[in-house]
């Protein structure tokens, strides 16, 4: 596997991709999407040859903060180290970051996966999250 910029977006592989996962909030809004990857700080993919497994998208200013917006692998390449390998090389480029958040589904599945990988619920640190939506 080799995890690499996603630098040119493909609209029908990223559309697949996202439908793969069941995200249709995105893929019903192709025109969205391809703005949210223009304009995100960087996007990585995980590959395996020419193809592709996951992506990771984030957004912010690289200095304070850094957003995990998305992180996604095809259903038939997770618990295979794809997620984690995406999102500590995402940590490792923003090593100096004072904060690297993320929202996720409340589910055990998720809960375990980013604890595994060093992040703390907000509720942990006395901080609370909000969304409008």
């Amino acid at each position: 596997m080799e995890i690499r910029e996603y630098k040119t977006y493909n609209e029908a592989e990223i559309l697949r991709l996202y439908s793969s996962v069941g995200w249709s909030a995105y893929t019903d809004c192709p025109d969205m999407l391809r703005r949210g990857f223009e304009n995100s700080l960087l996007i990585l993919a995980a590959y395996e040859g020419e193809q592709l497994l996951g992506i990771i998208r984030v957004v912010g200013d690289s200095h304070t903060i850094v957003f995990v917006q998305d992180i996604l692998v095809y259903p038939k390449y997770q618990h295979r180290g794809v997620g984690s390998a995406l999102l500590r090389a995402v940590l490792d480029k923003y090593d100096h970051v004072r904060q690297i958040q993320l929202t996720t589904d409340n589910t055990q599945k998720t809960i375990g996966f980013y604890k595994s990988l060093g992040f703390r619920e907000m509720s942990e640190i006395g901080c609370c999250g909000f969304m409008k939506i």
